[in-house]
């Protein structure tokens, strides 16, 4: 039955009842349903939400790291850069180039990835309820927000390439 009232104040009516009936009754542990289906899932619900920090931690490493890697790369390469916007290369083209490369190195570890989490699948069985440990939705969901995290990654330092000067560049080599 679903109560409409404070579930204290009905638990006070239930223990006085249960004392008029007989008074050798123990009532010291008297709650709710929820409250031992809360108790019964709070192991479970802590490994979910250490492993939700963690998984997002993990994902703002993922993108400084491929931020970080992809910025160096356009600062190693501006003079290559530069050459090539001189030689008439669009601006669009060294975006294109610079977005397709760090992107190539993000799916080639995804897909490592993904072959480790599969093989990794097994330790997190009892972790998972309602799901098989194999769910090709959540690999397919994970590895499209990890492409797009990464995506945003190299957008940054891939603009930055296409706003370089041609002859500034040239002149530091």
């Amino acid at each position: 039955m679903r109560l409409k009232t404070d579930s204290q104040a009905v638990e006070g009516a239930f223990r006085r009842e249960l004392q008029a009936v007989d008074r050798d009754v123990a009532t010291a542990n008297v709650r709710t349903l929820e409250d031992y289906i809360s108790d019964s899932v709070a192991p479970r619900r802590f490994n979910l939400r250490v492993l939700t920090i963690f998984s997002l931690a993990a994902l703002l490493l993922a993108a400084t790291g491929i931020y970080g890697m992809v910025s160096y790369t356009v600062t190693q390469r501006t003079p290559e850069i530069g050459i090539r916007l001189a030689l008439g290369a669009g601006r669009t083209s060294v975006f294109r180039l610079i977005l397709g490369q760090g992107l190539k190195l993000v799916l080639l570890g995804l897909a490592l990835g993904l072959v480790g989490a599969l093989a990794l699948t097994r330790v997190i069985r009892s972790l998972l309820f309602g799901v098989t440990p194999s769910d090709a939705f959540t690999f397919v969901v994970v590895s499209v927000l990890l492409i797009l995290v990464a995506l945003i990654a190299c957008i940054l330092p891939a603009r930055r390439a296409t706003k370089v000067d041609p002859l500034i560049a040239m002149r530091n080599e």
